[in-house]
């Protein structure tokens, strides 16, 4: 007798449940750690602490403005610096002579470590939004850039042949072929950047700001105030959370023809 379908556990409830065993295991081994150490406040807090202060900050309303000050200049930063990186990534992929001129410079770039660059960008751009606005771009330009490249340029040359044949123009082929096969690239490059944007505003804060939750860890740092800390940590940790699944989401709706299987092992 085969026990047949229903055998087969539920992958999607085993994705919610095993990160949650663990979750439940990591604040365990926290309180207790705390408890049994004696640990002062100011160096590491109870889960109570900080769970005071995400009450404060998200139910009476102190934190919004904190978050939403990260949130604006990590999206408008992050959309600006990947347009700008698909744009590039596009006409380098598709123009040697183009990569000739701009490739090392993009290079020289993103070599630049950007913490040595963030006053420079404070000065020009001053201590509002828009510096870190452009904090955000810088950072998370390169990792889409990139894939793009290595996206469009991994196409497989028996299908361009096979558009050539068939009298096709460079804009079609690029369109219905080399955009296609980029496109579990670029999506992976995005999942990159998203996390690189967050990086992006929070360094931006650090280096200047009045508002942020990159400014509430350094404001907290200065007061000994670790519970703030932590609550700003975890907040960051969950639009981290929170724009990574929405850019998955999106790459399971949007590049439906590179889906793997269900049951089949994954690539090495």
């Amino acid at each position: 007798m085969t026990c047949g379908a229903k055998c087969v556990p539920n992958k999607d409830y085993t994705r919610i449940v095993y990160p949650l065993i663990t979750l439940a295991i990591l604040l365990f081994v926290w309180e207790f750690t705390i408890r049994y150490f004696q640990v002062p406040e100011y160096i590491f807090p109870s889960l109570g602490s900080v769970g005071k202060q995400l009450y404060v900050g998200y139910i009476e309303g102190t934190m919004y403005q904190h978050l939403g000050f990260t949130l604006q200049s990590m999206v408008i930063g992050y959309l600006i610096g990947c347009s700008l990186a698909l744009i590039l990534g596009v006409l380098i992929a598709e123009s040697v002579t183009f990569e000739k001129f701009i490739f090392p410079f993009v290079v020289a770039l993103q070599s630049t470590p950007k913490v040595a660059i963030a006053p420079l960008i404070m000065l020009w751009c001053g201590y509002g939004l828009l510096s870190k606005v452009v904090m955000v771009a810088i950072i998370s330009f390169f990792p889409l850039f990139v894939n793009t490249v290595a996206g469009i340029r991994q196409t497989d040359p028996a299908l361009i042949r096979m558009m050539r044949a068939f009298s096709a123009s460079s804009w079609l082929t690029f369109h219905r072929v080399k955009l296609y096969a980029a496109a579990g690239h670029i999506f992976a490059g995005l999942q990159i950047s998203i996390v690189m944007a967050l990086i992006g505003a929070v360094v931006g804060e650090f280096v200047g700001s009045a508002k942020g939750l990159g400014w509430l860890i350094q404001s907290g740092m200065a007061t000994f105030n670790a519970p703030i800390m932590f609550a700003a940590v975890l907040s960051l940790i969950f639009l981290g959370l929170a724009f990574t699944a929405l850019v998955k989401f999106a790459q399971r709706k949007l590049v439906y023809w590179d889906r793997q299987p269900s049951g089949a092992p994954a690539k090495a």
